[in-house]
């Protein structure tokens, strides 16, 4: 399972130029799910970003979390996170997960976050064409990959 995060003074999600989610302070999560992924990959990157120590504290320091300044959480089912471009110039994406395991590894994904957070998190359209616009605060982007731990 993998990830960027981004932080953002504000972030939404379009489809078919409806807003479907919204947030101001806090994180966009591009979350692309692959074929092994179980809910031990769920379980140890929704704790690792809401914990990441990516917002400045009272010195102007990035050492406080999404916890900690109460952020909000947009998620965004993102397969493209797992393309392969090694041959040629198109990307494969082989290694992205079907909708049978990826449906409900996002969806496990968003619950255990709203569990931690205590309040709703946003999110997209799972498998529809996004319009995702965003203020990237830094900007902070960082990539997650559970089966990496780096």
């Amino acid at each position: 399972m993998r990830v960027v995060v981004q932080r953002v003074s504000q972030a939404s999600v379009s489809v078919d130029e409806a807003v479907i989610g919204s947030i101001n302070k806090g994180l966009l999560v591009l979350l692309g799910v692959t074929h092994d992924d179980t809910m031990e990959d769920v379980d140890w990157l929704v704790r690792k970003v809401v914990q990441m120590r990516i917002f400045d504290d009272s010195d102007g320091v990035m050492n406080s979390s999404l916890l900690d300044v109460g952020g909000d959480l947009v998620v965004v089912s993102q397969f493209t996170l797992h393309a392969l471009t090694k041959k040629g110039n198109r990307p494969s994406y082989v290694h992205a997960a079907n909708h049978q395991i990826a449906v409900p590894l996002y969806e496990a994904f968003v619950q255990k976050a709203e569990i931690i957070l205590g309040k709703p998190v946003s999110t997209g359209e799972f498998g529809a064409m996004m319009k995702i616009d965003l203020i990237n605060d830094g900007p902070v982007t960082i990539m997650v990959d559970s089966k990496k731990r780096e």
